[in-house]
């Protein structure tokens, strides 16, 4: 049986912390930014980490 393949995508969008949980970046700071007040581009930044639902098929996608 062939190795599995990590997903393109995946690899670039989480990455793995120390205890094994996934760490992702908030989404929605690309573009159309005009419209968004600055309270709610500040909560934007930084990290966040998966939700328990999600962490299955990302793991699934990341091989793990």
């Amino acid at each position: 049986m062939p190795k599995m393949k990590t997903h393109s995508g995946a690899k670039r969008r989480f990455k793995v912390t120390g205890s094994g949980k996934i760490k992702r970046f908030q989404a929605g700071t690309s573009h159309l930014l005009r419209k968004k007040s600055n309270k709610a581009k500040t909560r934007l930044v930084g990290s966040t980490l998966v939700d328990k639902s999600d962490m299955g098929r990302v793991k699934d996608m990341l091989c793990l």
